[in-house]
């Protein structure tokens, strides 16, 4: 079977499509990375070619040492990634180290994954060291996501309970919160290692100015992650600009309200979030 008629391949092709219909990826905005088990690989492993040179990718972690990678291709575009997998996708191989990637499978024509690999490999070490079921890493351009990070603190607690306050969901989804990242040049160690050291705590980071790092299980759980969100950000947008630009709003989901809902899902508040 071709690699791209694979049921994780066709998986990851629909999430890109998914970010792409949202608005979340112009360009070549965003990328996504997925974490492939033993049977993934065994099926996909008869289409690999033959492996291309080791690339550095200063960073180093043996967490995922010698395991493979299904990754979005630097300066590709997600609008392009279902009509074409083999030349904005690709399969890399991790080597022993923990610290250089070779593309196995697709990336056609010289492409190479993309130039925020270092991040997303760092940050499957940490989720796969917190949780062992993590397999997916999305970075996209969500607008709320962005406005907010020019109006509201960069910090990881006002962040989070605005969020939470905007939507009865989202303290549901993600009741760790979120991190946030203060602005960075993308695509180096530096921002690697700041969302890494985040995502120790959080299954999401904030990037300022630049968007949402997510992570997750399956690409549903991922991409959702993702959707409330961005879906909350816009809220919280329109709620302030519906209020005269005051962040000062008539009702809000009270703290007491937040720990009811966590109380009553079975689920785990963040208890420095909360007064």
């Amino acid at each position: 079977m071709a690699v791209e008629d694979l049921e994780f391949v066709k998986g990851f092709c629909r999430m890109c499509d998914d970010g792409w219909l949202q608005g979340w990826h112009e360009r070549n905005g965003g990328n996504l990375t997925y974490l492939l088990d033993d049977t993934e690989v065994a099926a996909a492993k008869p289409e690999f070619g033959e492996p291309r040179e080791w690339v550095n990718m200063g960073v180093t972690d043996t967490t995922l040492a010698g395991r493979y990678f299904l990754s979005t291709g630097s300066g590709k575009y997600m609008r392009n990634v279902a009509g074409d997998p083999a030349h904005n996708i690709g399969i890399v191989e991790i080597n022993a180290e923990g610290s250089a990637y070779r593309i196995v499978w697709g990336l056609l024509e010289g492409a190479k994954p993309t130039s925020e690999f270092p991040s997303h490999y760092m940050n499957h070490c940490v989720r796969f060291s917190a949780d062992p079921t993590n397999r997916v890493i999305y970075h996209s351009h969500t607008p709320g996501v962005i406005e907010m990070s020019f109006i509201v603190p960069l910090e990881d607690r006002a962040f989070s309970r605005i969020l939470w306050q905007m939507m009865t969901e989202c303290v549901v989804v993600f009741p760790a919160g979120v991190g946030v990242v203060p602005w960075m040049v993308p695509g180096g160690a530096d921002i690697a290692k700041a969302t890494s050291d985040l995502m120790k705590k959080y299954t999401a980071a904030v990037w300022a100015h630049h968007g949402l790092f997510v992570s997750g299980p399956d690409f549903d759980t991922a991409f959702g992650l993702a959707h409330t969100i961005e879906k909350a950000a816009e809220l919280y947008i329109a709620a302030r600009a519906a209020n005269g630009g005051s962040d000062k709003f008539l009702n809000v989901i009270s703290d007491q309200g937040l720990k009811d809902t966590c109380r009553d899902f079975g689920i785990q508040i963040n208890e420095d979030f909360v007064d």
